[in-house]
């Protein structure tokens, strides 16, 4: 009896303790295993009590299959082979040293190299460029490759988005891009390349990665990020849009997802738009009710980007998918909200980014029942994602948008689950919806990571992201997030 009552005292006890778990969840950890321990409970659950734990517990109570789920996807144009590596070692390699930073639109010389890298590591910002020149962006490529340490990875925006795909077995995915061997060897066995994309030589593109607090000479990093820059002639030309629009009636895709844009800006202003005018061509050659999804990448060509915008492009795509950088370029290239911040700083706004988010849709998507295709965009920075789309044309966001920013934390600190304890939680507590209008003032929640808000027609699902404290490789997470966004959406016929 006496046995009995023991147990049961237990029992209690332990209810009693689980309760304050519950009620109480931002107690110390160590408070409430102290507590445990002086009742001879044995030893303490650990639980997430921590604001990260509890998010990303309550992401894998969010995120859910979608009824109607994607069985074939086509990716096209841009691929590559990345070349990996330290951006200020290699610098170091080329006998350069740090001086002052400036931004190049197109790099001709090491020395242009050199001063863009520190100009955008000190911001620490993404950025992308094109090098003029032919045979000393080789002879940077050679020391790159076959530098202590340089990894190659499949790269490009296409590449990467269909190898993620790839990793879901029941999908069948096509990969149209310029495709050399080095390439068609990283690849999964799961992705179809049609012969007519391979090439003899592979396209290098050179990812130089610095790490949060990296220091070159006076010059610190404020995050970890990288710069990448290339001679691709291939990818600059769009060389494989008629092959990937031509692959399409065959493989019979139930999702389209195109890249490679930004790669034209190493062309003449007049190859731009003639080739501008062949993609709005043949993406709208794609048969109807098959949505497609646009992902932006970095740009400095102000023309190119207003041409995206205004010349067809945005209305014929289905989806978009954009980060900081390429929101606030879009919108002071096509004279939108908040067109005269010149940058970020630091985590973007959220009002003023919900703002620009809301203007794509309502301007130049089918919010109005405007003769547009364009009803859903994937917003993602560091700190938090937004995913937008006009009401009636997509189900599942709230999943989608959750399992985007969780494979954010995952990827970059190449980890198969959160672990609480390597990710932060940076996102403001406190923000918001709008700058431009009476928006609500939101207060984040951990346990309910995923706040909704909605404006005329259009709604909105933001989540903070689990940033990693120590990146391992930062190359990609765009189009991983991107994709698996896509992955967990579902679109509503006719979308």
């Amino acid at each position: 009896m006496a046995l009995w009552r023991g147990s049961a005292y237990a029992g209690f006890l332990a209810l009693a303790v689980g309760c304050v778990f519950l009620l109480e969840p931002e107690l110390p950890g160590s408070a409430l295993r102290s507590l445990w321990s002086s009742l001879k409970l044995g030893p303490a659950p650990l639980g997430p009590v921590s604001p990260e734990g509890r998010l990303a517990a309550a992401w894998d109570a969010l995120i859910v299959q979608p009824v109607q789920r994607w069985r074939r996807v086509a990716v096209g144009v841009n691929a590559c082979v990345d070349v990996v590596l330290s951006g200020v070692k290699l610098l170091q390699a080329l006998g350069l040293s740090p001086g002052n930073g400036k931004d190049h639109t197109i790099l001709h010389s090491r020395n242009d190299l050199e001063e863009a890298f520190i100009h955008f590591m000190g911001k620490g910002a993404a950025a992308e460029r094109f090098f003029s020149d032919k045979e000393t962006f080789h002879d940077i490529a050679q020391v790159a490759s076959e530098f202590p340490g340089a990894q190659h990875y499949v790269g490009g925006n296409a590449a990467l988005i269909g190898q993620k795909f790839a990793a879901n077995s029941d999908l069948k995915v096509l990969l149209c891009g310029p495709v050399g061997p080095k390439l068609h060897e990283l690849l999964d066995d799961n992705v179809f390349v049609p012969p007519e994309s391979l090439q003899e030589v592979d396209e290098f593109h050179l990812i130089l990665e610095y790490q949060a607090g990296e220091e070159w000479g006076q010059l610190k990093a404020p995050h970890a990020n990288r710069f990448i820059f290339s001679h691709d002639l291939s990818n600059g030309a769009m060389n494989m849009l008629e092959v990937f629009v031509s692959s399409l009636e065959e493989f019979q895709p139930d999702l389209v997802v195109l890249s490679g844009l930004h790669m034209m800006e190493g062309q003449s202003k007049e190859l731009q738009r003639k080739r501008l005018l062949e993609v709005v061509t043949s993406i709208s050659d794609i048969p109807t009710g098959i949505p497609v999804h646009l992902e932006l990448a970095s740009m400095t060509n102000r023309e190119l980007m207003s041409s995206i915008v205004h010349q067809q492009v945005f209305p014929a795509v289905t989806s978009l998918g954009l980060n900081e950088q390429e929101l606030l370029f879009l919108t002071q290239s096509a004279s939108g909200p908040h067109s005269s911040v010149s940058s970020w700083n630091g985590i973007p706004d959220v009002g003023m980014v919900s703002d620009i988010l809301f203007w794509i849709l309502n301007e130049h998507g089918r919010s109005k029942g405007a003769a547009s295709d364009l009803t859903r965009i994937h917003f993602h920075t560091l700190a938090y994602h937004i995913l937008v789309t006009v009401d009636g044309h997509w189900a599942n966001q709230l999943a989608a948008v959750a399992a985007g920013a969780r494979v954010a934390g995952t990827q970059a600190c190449a980890m198969e689950t959160i672990d609480a304890g390597r990710v932060s939680l940076r996102a403001p507590r406190e923000f918001l919806t709008s700058h431009s209008e009476a928006g609500s003032r939101i207060v984040l929640n951990p346990s309910e990571p995923v706040v909704e808000w909605h404006r005329e027609g259009i709604s909105f699902h933001f989540t903070p992201v689990l940033v990693c404290k120590d990146p391992i490789r930062t190359v990609g997470l765009g189009d991983a997030i991107s994709a698996e966004g896509l992955f967990y959406s579902e679109v509503h016929p006719p979308y």
